[in-house]
């Protein structure tokens, strides 16, 4: 099979609507060689070249007027080796399908986000994560990795082959190739029970560090203009399996989670004053219940409201403080806001742009429905953020920049340094990437 190309400026729009791109063309490539020919080709005609996942990022990441490179042909595994205990993957695989895939050889990731529509190279890329006490993003799943550079060449890099690359290009942002290829560990299936429960937020928040510490997974939701929460803790377990039944599981996942859930933000957008009402029957129309399923029954969630989101990690500790500024904030303004905020940690890793590189982090996610204006809520949010060294999502919206990234990244210099390197002429350049790395 080989791959496509298609000239003319056809508009590119990311998942939420808020980014869109118009490129010269449009390549499909079928192979990792396939794909290099792309970047050779791009240079010579002096266009930039960005790669795209399925778009669920918030920023312009992969946004360019020059040669977008859709990952579409670029899917399904290569190799499961069983005696590394490793997947290597295609990396426009999408996670749903590579979750897919893996429980039916009785394998599993150790963690992984509640969302599984983006692509294996896209979550990792920005940075997507789960929530755990000591298993930690997907990026910090990955043993080995294959990247197209800016001269066409393919580098493997793994600890052993190319470390200096590896140490950066697991979370690379697009800036230092196109991915091709990823090697992630694996283990074998494994059954997590979920144990989801509402909890007011004085109760939570005074209780967090004990809640963090009892479970291998805790994340916590808190419902603005209200003091509720619903809080869900995952552990392994022993089993058996005890999926949700259908009709529970309907009512709770689709019904309320997605289905009467837009209907309240549809009304939120066009009466504005209704969303604290909405919010104290929405925090509490969900009921205690526990399941038991393998990992991404568990994990991951269908997410059909579409949103836009902003997303800080904080040093652990001070993620408790920082919530409660943001709560005194929507109380004494007129925000009003309809979506949930989120709450979730992640351990230490050695990823040089990794949000939890070389700390403990908790992490805080604000929404807000599509459409609706976000602008004066987030901005209030991130001053929060900021003031506690808050590393913004590289895939959610944010207003930072190089200066502000020297700051808070230990290993901001060891980045940019290698992307000199690598792509000194800055082929995979874009104006977001010049403004979150420098020039």
């Amino acid at each position: 099979m080989s791959g496509t190309t298609t000239t003319g400026r056809s508009t590119w729009r990311n998942w939420a609507g808020n980014v869109t791109a118009r490129p010269v063309r449009e390549v499909s490539p079928a192979s990792t060689e396939e794909l290099a020919d792309a970047v050779r080709k791009a240079a010579e005609d002096g266009l930039k070249v960005k790669a795209v996942g399925s778009g669920h990022s918030f920023t312009a990441t992969a946004a360019t007027d020059g040669v977008l490179i859709r990952p579409d042909l670029l899917t399904g595994i290569r190799e499961i080796d069983r005696t590394a205990m490793t997947v290597t993957v295609e990396a426009g695989t999408p996670l749903k399908r590579l979750n897919a895939a893996l429980a039916r050889e009785g394998l599993s990731l150790t963690n992984m986000g509640d969302i599984m529509e983006q692509t294996v190279a896209g979550a990792t890329s920005t940075g997507t994560h789960g929530t755990g006490r000591d298993s930690a993003s997907i990026a910090a799943q990955i043993r080995a990795l294959e990247l197209v550079t800016a001269d066409g060449s393919v580098l493997t890099c793994s600890e052993k082959e190319n470390p200096d690359v590896f140490a950066a290009a697991r979370i690379g942002l697009g800036a230092l190739g196109v991915v091709t290829a990823i090697t992630l560990a694996v283990e074998p299936v494994f059954l997590l029970t979920a144990r989801e429960e509402p909890m007011a937020f004085d109760k939570v928040t005074a209780e967090f560090d004990a809640l963090f510490a009892e479970n291998e997974h805790f994340e916590f939701y808190w419902f603005p203009h209200t003091g509720n929460c619903n809080t869900k803790r995952n552990n392994r377990s022993a089993g058996p399996a005890a999926p949700p039944g259908p009709i529970g599981g309907w009512i709770e996942d689709e019904l309320l989670s997605n289905g009467v859930f837009q209907l309240a933000c549809s009304l939120g957008r066009a009466v504005p004053a209704t969303i604290p009402t909405i919010a104290k029957i929405s925090s509490r129309a969900l009921s205690a219940r526990t399941y038991t399923d393998i990992p991404y029954k568990v994990f991951t969630s269908p997410r059909r409201v579409r949103f836009v989101e902003m997303e800080y990690a904080l040093p652990r500790e001070a993620a408790v403080g920082a919530l409660r500024e943001v709560k005194a904030i929507i109380e004494r303004s007129p925000l009003r806001v309809s979506f949930p905020v989120e709450v979730r940690t992640a351990p230490a890793d050695d990823i040089a742009l990794s949000t939890a590189s070389g700390r403990e982090s908790a992490y805080i996610a604000v929404h807000q429905y599509r459409g609706t204006p976000y602008q004066a809520y987030f901005t209030a949010v991130e001053r929060i953020m900021t003031a506690h060294g808050g590393r913004p999502h590289w895939g959610k919206v944010h207003s930072r920049d190089a200066a502000y990234f020297a700051e808070v990244y230990p290993r901001f210099g060891e980045f940019t340094a290698l992307r000199d390197r690598l792509d000194p002429e800055r082929l995979f350049g874009n104006d977001y990437l010049r403004r979150v790395l420098g020039g």
